[in-house]
This record gives structure tokens, sequence and C-alpha cells, in this order.
């Protein structure tokens, strides 16, 4: 459809678009890859549950790190972003269009994806690529996993230029207008994932293609390893901010409420963008080779992000209270009475928002100069993880999906996979809390992560870790069920379901809220203050890098099996 069929009301509001067959087939696409993604990488997660706790061998030579690598790659990486580029696609489609030439250049973003994704899998499937998400020097994966992984983020470089593209046609259409709310969050989210990326594609194309392929005979793993967090870190918001544009923009139309803040939710984003990208020390503090004063300084920006998840707090809150006393709830809490709790498209990402309490606590655990001490490399960080993106992000991308997938299939939520769906939320809480929090204590305890169970010649400090593992094992099992449970729902909202029209929840604002200042929108002010705060907290440090850095290291390769 093209821009040329928006209509305006009276209050000049932009009433949605609606998206055609071709559209939902381009947008279906990526979320079919994400939902075979969660199959593959949530089985590859109860392998390594099973395998730590003793319970099980792998069979036929199969790797334990070939399957945590397999496991983090899919789910960290594929999982999320073809599900983010997919629904980031469905929000600009409904608010601003998208043109036939955009759409053939988004299809151009999906195969270039999926074929740099089908090199990567191959690899580590043949025990080429044991090297974890994270591929840290001196590993060395086959040239194929490296150049596999540079197309995806290529492929993902073109979706991101394809919605600038879609926000700066509607905006010449409509000059002196504010932006859809929804727009103007996918291009910062995408704006940040662009910058973020940088550095990994620099690494990949200079560092590791080049050596992996016996044209260097060393590499520096220091700078190859600061290259990687400096889109590490960020790369955990690319995730969480599609989350937060339903959190803002969705979970209001569901609960009978609107938008409490159009102004706060876009300075929120604005000030993910700041702070999200020049913070990655954080994850290096027990790097040798890293200034501690450049550490410090990035620990201090990192508490910065504290500043617009505390605002999505306030917003999400006070959106639920002033609904609530609107419907006539009384008493202090009397408005979480009004919540529909039996709607699973609230439920799920209700839970996960509670989740981000504890998650949120955890990650200014691990930012912390001294108590990084404490937890770094543990099994605590990876049930931090778990707790962020396994729950709050992954939880409201399925309280998304029973809303997103009927809308593009042209089918009806129905009462009955409702049901389930609720179903399917309370296994995935009980089985992630089980997990994360076996992971939390051992963490504690000293529990190593990104290690397969051993006894350590029977130490008394692993025995103590035994527990935790079989309830990790536990967990795990219970959260595989959740999947299984998610796939049915998935297969039945995308070709079974009654056909019908299940809608883009999308909230107005409050009407006696503060109009949204102009200003909010000047793009090349918030690119250009990003861009100063990177190059402040990273040129000094990185240049003493290179220039004191140690002999570059051989690489290492993990034999198949192991």
């Amino acid at each position: 459809m093209g821009l040329e069929k928006i209509k305006k009301i009276s209050n000049n509001e932009i009433l949605p678009l609606t998206i055609s067959k071709q559209e939902s087939r381009l947008y279906m696409s990526f979320i079919y890859v994400a939902i075979i993604s969660l199959l593959i990488g949530g089985l590859m997660g109860l392998l390594q549950t099973l395998v730590r706790s003793n319970t099980i061998t792998l069979p036929w030579g199969i790797g334990y790190y070939q399957i945590l690598t397999l496991h983090g790659v899919v789910l960290a990486l594929v999982l999320t972003t073809y599900f983010i580029i997919g629904f980031q696609f469905a929000l600009m489609g409904k608010t601003v269009g998208i043109s036939l030439k955009q759409r053939k250049v988004a299809w151009l973003s999906f195969w270039v994806m999926i074929v740099g994704t089908v090199m990567a899998a191959i690899t580590i499937l043949m025990g080429k690529a044991s090297v974890l998400y994270t591929f840290y020097a001196p590993l060395k994966a086959h040239p194929v996993f490296y150049i596999g992984l540079a197309l995806v983020i290529v492929g993902s470089w073109i979706a991101g230029f394809v919605n600038w593209h879609q926000l700066f046609v509607w905006k010449k259409k409509h000059p002196g207008e504010k932006s859809p709310l929804l727009a103007f969050m996918v291009a910062i989210n995408m704006a940040m994932w662009f910058i973020a990326s940088l550095g990994v594609a620099v690494a990949v194309l200079v560092q590791f293609i080049p050596w992996s392929l016996g044209y260097a005979e060393t590499i520096n793993v220091l700078v190859s390893r600061t290259l990687f967090w400096y889109f590490g870190h960020p790369l955990v918001y690319f995730w969480l901010l599609p989350a937060y544009m339903a959190w803002y923009a969705i979970i209001p139309k569901i609960i009978g409420g609107k938008i409490f803040s159009d102004s706060l939710a876009r300075l929120s984003f604005i000030l993910f963008l700041f702070f999200s990208i020049p913070v990655g020390f954080h994850h290096q503090l027990t790097e040798p080779g890293i200034d501690p004063v450049w550490k410090f300084i990035q620990v201090v920006l990192t508490f910065m992000v504290i500043i617009p998840s505390l605002m999505t707090a306030f917003s999400m809150f006070a959106t639920f209270e002033i609904t609530g006393r609107r419907k006539g709830f009384g008493g202090l809490f009397g408005w979480l009475k009004h919540l529909p709790w039996k709607d699973v498209r609230f439920l799920a990402p209700f839970i996960g928002m509670l989740a981000f309490i504890p998650g949120g606590a955890g990650g200014i655990i691990n930012a912390s100069h001294q108590m990084n001490a404490v937890v770094h490399n543990t099994i605590w960080v990876t049930g931090h993880f778990h707790l962020t993106v396994a729950t709050t992000v992954i939880l409201t991308f399925f309280g998304i999906s029973y809303w997103l997938i009927p809308h593009l299939t042209g089918r009806k939520l129905t009462p009955q996979l409702n049901r389930l769906g609720i179903i399917q939320t309370i296994v995935w809480t009980v089985g992630m809390t089980i997990m994360s929090g076996a992971m939390h204590i051992q963490g504690l305890l000293g529990g190593p992560r990104r290690s397969a169970f051993s006894e350590y010649g029977g130490t008394e400090q692993a025995s103590n870790w035994i527990g935790y593992q079989l309830a990790q094992a536990i967990g795990g099992s219970i959260l595989f069920i959740g999947i299984i449970l998610m796939l049915y729902i998935f297969i039945k909202l995308a070709f079974f379901a009654p056909k019908g029209i299940e809608e883009i929840p999308i909230a107005e604002e409050e009407e006696d809220a503060e109009p949204t200042p102009m200003f909010l929108e000047n793009w090349k002010l918030w690119i250009a203050i990003t861009l100063a705060l990177i190059l402040f907290a990273y040129t000094i440090p990185f240049v003493d890098i290179i220039q004191n850095s140690p002999p570059g290291s051989p690489p290492f390769a993990w034999p198949i099996g192991n």
C-alpha cells in the first residue's frame, strides 16, 4: 500500500494503514526463522543443562561447546534479530507505510541474512566453529563462520536503511508534524544497532577473516574483545527496545488505556541511544591492558542507562494506575484489579516487566567495579542473561506474537489459544525462575560459566554446585515444554485458527498530556551527541590498547567432540 492512502482525522493523528498480503509475507518470513530458531536453540539449551548436571553424555561425538555455540548464536543472535526486524517492519508498515521499492530492498535484507545464517550454522554443526556466540579470540572458527556473521550484519543494515527511508518519505509528506511514536522508536533502535555493529563488523572483516584464512599469523586479542563489547552491550538494548515499544505503545491499548506521555517515551529512547554504546568496558573490568580510569568512566556511563529504565517503569505504572482509576477502582492498589490478567497479550509482557526488576538489579552488580570481581565469569552472569533476555525480552516477544501473528495471517486469537498461551506463560516463568535462580546461587558459590560439568577432582566447593546444576536441568526441561507449547500456538495462529481480523493494538496519547516538543526529532543533534560520547569513551583508551598491546596470539581451535 502506498503512502498516499494515509488518512488524517480531526485531532491530527494518523489512522493506521492496512498491511497487504505482500507485506505480511515479508514480515512473516522473518518471524518464521525466529520460531524455528526458538526450537533449535531451546533444544541445545536443554541438552546443555542435562550435560552440566551429569545426566546425559552427548552421543555421536557431538561436543558440549558445539551445542553451547549453537545455543548462543541461534537464540541470542538469530532469533532476536529476525523477530525484531520482522516486528519493526510490521510497525513501520502500519504507521508510515512501505512502498513496492522499499519492500523489494527489504526482501534483499532477508535473503542476505538467510545466506549468512546458513553459512554460520553449517560450520557450527560441522564442529568447525565451537567458539561460542562471543567468538573470543584466540579461539578460531572456519572462515565461513565469520563470513556468514558479516552477511547477517550487512543484511540487518539493509533493513535499517529501509526503515529510515520509510520514515524519511513520511516526513517529507507531513512537514512540521511529529512522526508516529512507533516509527520514531524503530528508527532509534536501528540507529543504535548500526552504530554499535560497526565495531563487530570491523573486528570480523579486518581481524577475524584474514586471520582465519591464514593471511595473518596472529590476532590482537584485546582489540578484538574491545570491538566485540563495543557492540555486545548495545546488543542487549537492541533486544530490549522492541519490548519497550510494546510496553509504551501497545500495552496501554490492550488494557483500555492511553500512552502516559509521548514526550517521555521519545526522550527515554534518545537516552538509550546516548548511553547504551560507550559502556563496553564494564564487560572487561577484569581484562588487563585497559586503563582503570577509562573502565571507571564507562561504569559511570553504564549507570546512566538506569535513568531511561526508571522513566519507563514510571510511565508504565502511571498508565496502569490512571486507567484503573478511570474505570472506578479506588484505594492504594485497587487499580491492579482492572488489569486484564486473563489476556495473554498483557500477562506475558507484564511478567517480563516484573522480571526486569531483579534482572536490572543484577546488571548493576555486574557493572560495578568491586562486585563484578565476585561474579565475573561465574554462572551468575548466565543467570542474569536469562532473566533479562530470556525472560523480559522473550516473554514480551511471546506477548507480541499473540496479536501480531494472527494480524499478519488474517486469523483470530481464540479463547482456547489465549488460555493455552496463559499456560505457556506460566510454564515459561516457572522454568526460568528455577533455572535462573539456581544459576545465580551457584554463581555466588563460585560455579564457573562456559564449562561442561566437572567435579574438579572431587573438591568440596565443586560438590556444592551439583544440586544447583540438577535444578538447572529441571528448569531447562520445563522451559523446553514451554517452547513446544509456543511452537504449537504459533502453528495454530499462523495456519489453523479461524479466519478473522486481529488488530495491531496501537494506543493513543492521553488528551491532557503535554505536547511533544519538535526538537525531540532533531536527529542530527542526537546522532552527533551519541558519536561524541563514543569518541570520548573510546578514542584515548583504544589508541593506548593498540600502542601497548602484547604480542598477538596464534589461533586455537576445538577439535570435534570437545
